[in-house]
């Protein structure tokens, strides 16, 4: 066990008065929707042909790119760290998230690989009563059940959602939110920055071996979108840190659900899918879910332990 949070003064309200709580969710909505044109641009690549490991190291390494220079300008010295075993193990689950989800993208329809997704705010969930201590009542313990039956439902499982690749797309909701909550757990002094280069550099060393075996020269066009979509990528990652380094992982996590709406639109404009009566009954069930808890929350109006990200 990691261990419990320290105790945080709670925050005062943000701008436009809004909690801290929503203030993360509205960050974590920002996120769903680049991460769900990043899944698009994967998709797109896996249909040309690239291999989802060769995917994800330019991924990792446009990231990596990236960051190295803002680094470079708020200083070295802020890499140092009092918790690196906590880094380490967010690489593993992130990186290992990840791939994953990259071959799932190549080898599922994208609203099938969003709707396994959403699985991931249960486990972080739970992650977040053993590993936090935050405190989950049990109004939010229902509505976060209500969401996965949504997702039940919108999978189907015995009518062929559960495949292999399907398996792996579990896999990957589960190292998202293990490497959340790790995020939720490391100090308030801790640079974003300095997450992001860990995650990219490990990130690069987890893919390399595997992209170099499976490698195929890309093309010009495949080469822009392989760099579209690492810079989105970090971007939706820098805004899913900012979104649990502000809010609570277990309040914040059930509003990735809006990436629900943006996979329908996205899947039918680009890849003529169009959701079924059980697609859009789960969907109904998992945002009035989501509705709710953020209702709940407004209503009690309960202070969050929330931790500003250092940049």
């Amino acid at each position: 066990m990691i261990g419990a949070s320290p105790a945080v003064p709670p925050a005062a309200e943000g701008g436009f008065g809004l909690s801290p709580n929503h203030r993360g969710a509205l960050w974590m909505l920002a996120a769903g929707l680049g991460f769900t044109l990043n899944g698009t641009l994967v998709k797109t690549l896996g249909q040309q042909g690239l291999d989802a490991y060769q995917i994800a190291f330019f991924r990792s390494l446009v990231g990596l790119v990236v960051v190295s220079p803002l680094l470079w300008r708020i200083g070295f010295s802020r890499l140092k760290s009092r918790h690196p075993w906590l880094h380490v193990f967010r690489v593993i689950f992130g990186g290992g998230a990840m791939v994953c989800g990259f071959y799932a993208l190549t080898r599922l329809p994208l609203a099938d690989v969003t709707a396994l997704g959403f699985t991931t705010p249960l486990f972080a969930t739970v992650l977040a009563v053993i590993f936090l201590r935050e405190p989950v009542r049990w109004r939010r313990w229902s509505a976060t059940a209500l969401g996965f039956l949504g997702v039940v439902i919108m999978v189907r499982p015995g009518a062929g959602a559960f495949e292999p690749a399907a398996v792996v797309a579990l896999g990957m909701a589960f190292g998202i939110a293990a490497a959340l909550v790790l995020v939720k757990r490391l100090p308030a002094g801790e640079s974003q920055i300095a997450m992001l280069f860990y995650f990219g550099l490990g990130s690069v060393l987890i893919t390399a071996g595997p992209a170099a075996a499976v490698w195929q020269p890309p093309s010009g066009p495949q080469y822009l979108l392989l760099i579209v979509m690492g810079l989105l990528g970090l971007g939706s990652q820098a805004m899913m840190i900012r979104a649990f380094r502000i809010g609570e992982a277990s309040f914040v996590a059930p509003f990735d659900y809006g990436k629900l709406l943006a996979a329908g639109l996205l899947g039918f404009f680009v890849f003529a899918e169009v959701p079924d009566l059980w697609t859009l009954t789960g969907a109904a069930i998992i945002v009035g879910a989501t509705l709710y808890i953020a209702r709940r929350e407004a209503a009690v109006g309960r202070p969050s332990p929330a931790k500003p990200a250092a940049i």
